[in-house]
């Protein structure tokens, strides 16, 4: 225990002022995410321009690839969240849960990235990086890659992916000596806590509100 939080102590000192920008910046995102605020795209490629050098330089390849990933889907979902009906501006997008058929989808999705993921960073762990933890970075980058689809398309169900995602990434960063980005994804846990219960608030106002269209004609 002693050892964990001298650590701790010793990561926090030396923690350069790229990884303080892109954890306040994570942090400001995930905060306008769970308002369906579109500042989330812009402050959040902020966040993972940074995010995907140090990754890189941790030889957290599967996070530097999640953040790359990241930045392209910030760019599509920014794109899909400002879209409005011409005549009255109303978002043509809103906030729903997953049907039977997405959670499959999301399913499949998931364990497909997954794979994928594993076989690359076993290789990378054998030829580049010995230094890697495949099973562990595979995991939480194939949970993010599934957040993030999901969150473009105003998923409710991308908020479990996100609690995943945090949960795998504080041990994974703590490791790896990024210890304030580990304190990082243990902010974000509660706030994806939060999140989800606002969207599934959002998405049952949705629902009911459509059902109500619906009766009426």
């Amino acid at each position: 225990m002693q050892g964990i939080w001298q650590q701790f102590v010793d990561d926090m000192y030396h923690t350069g002022w790229l990884e303080y920008i892109a954890v306040f910046a994570g942090i400001a995102s995930v905060w306008y995410s769970k308002k369906e605020n579109i500042l989330v795209y812009p402050v959040g490629l902020i966040n993972t321009m940074i995010y995907v050098y140090l990754s890189l330089k941790g030889h957290l390849y599967g996070e530097a690839s999640v953040n790359f990933y990241y930045t392209v889907m910030s760019l599509y979902g920014w794109a899909i969240w400002m879209r409005r009906e011409q005549n009255s501006q109303e978002r043509l997008v809103h906030v729903t849960f997953s049907s039977r058929r997405e959670w499959i989808q999301e399913i499949l999705f998931f364990t497909v990235s997954y794979v994928i993921l594993f076989a690359v960073l076993r290789f990378l762990q054998k030829e580049f990086a010995p230094g890697a933890i495949p099973w562990a970075d595979a995991f939480a980058s194939a949970t993010a890659y599934t957040g993030m689809w999901l969150m473009a398309r105003k998923k409710v169900e991308s908020w479990y992916w996100w609690i995943l995602t945090n949960l795998a990434s504080i041990p994974l960063y703590f490791v790896k000596h990024y210890v304030f980005t580990s304190v990082y994804y243990f902010v974000l846990l509660f706030l994806a806590f939060a999140g989800l219960s606002e969207w599934q608030r959002k998405a049952m106002q949705h629902r009911n509100a459509s059902q109500d269209t619906m009766k009426i004609m």
